[in-house]
């Protein structure tokens, strides 16, 4: 894809708009969940590829939700469209991720201030040195303001964004853990590193589903709680954000 012009990924049905603030969880289904049980009065304004995405409200206030697919590649294309060929000025990553850190437990909601991560996309700017991908800070105090009035237990910090869902390093985890990253998953670098070069906002709220170290997952049911609390957290920070 040329960076001047869309490509085919997203392509926007008569009479729909995307909104400012898009919520973008990985699985298109899950955008479509999240329409149907979150939004009201949600139209569907992109089926390309199945990416569906869907415009309502929320509060009264306009949302937009779509899917991202799976790893840096895939978030860094469509927020990229977004940003530069729909008029979408915030991004919140809403997913799951693997705790790492001792003082992170299963169900907690993850709001991410950076992302560190083995993906190459940050090259692509020819900056000297390591770009350090961060949320905004708007959003960021936003999402904390909101789970703190909503009572989730929530941490707040930095992720490891991997290119490997399986790595095949035996001791990459131990790695990740001593530098003092929360959690491990695999989109949130490439959103912020999009976001921070086109001039627009991100940020990652994330569902803690399972813990590397002791082992623990959640239920179906459990996982569907959880999600819930993320979400509220997310709609909250999407409707708070000046735009």
């Amino acid at each position: 894809m040329g960076q001047s012009s869309p490509s085919a990924c997203i392509e926007l049905i008569d009479g729909t708009h995307v909104a400012k603030c898009v919520l973008m969880p990985g699985d298109p289904l899950r955008a479509k969940y999240v329409a149907d049980h979150y939004l009201e009065n949600p139209v569907l304004f992109n089926s390309v590829r199945n990416m569906f995405g869907y415009t309502g409200t929320y509060k009264g206030k306009e949302v937009s939700v779509m899917g991202s697919g799976m790893g840096v590649p895939s978030m860094v294309l469509y927020a990229y469209e977004l940003f530069n060929f729909f008029g979408v000025e915030a991004i919140i990553r809403i997913g799951s991720a693997g705790g790492i850190a001792d003082n992170v437990k299963v169900r907690d909601v993850l709001i991410a201030m950076s992302a560190s991560t083995n993906s190459d996309a940050g090259s692509a700017y020819d900056i000297p040195g390591v770009l350090a991908p961060t949320a905004d800070w708007e959003m960021l105090k936003n999402a904390v303001t909101a789970a703190e009035e909503l009572k989730v237990n929530t941490a707040v910090g930095s992720v490891y964004t991997s290119d490997y869902f399986y790595h095949p390093s035996g001791n990459i985890n131990e790695k990740i853990k001593k530098a003092g990253l929360l959690a491990v998953e695999m989109e949130t670098a490439g959103l912020y590193l999009t976001a921070m070069n086109n001039g627009k906002k991100a940020l990652s709220v994330l569902s803690i589903s399972d813990h590397i170290f002791t082992g623990e997952a959640l239920s179906a049911e459990e996982r569907q709680n959880s999600f819930h609390e993320m979400m509220e957290i997310a709609l909250e920070t999407a409707i708070r954000t000046n735009l």
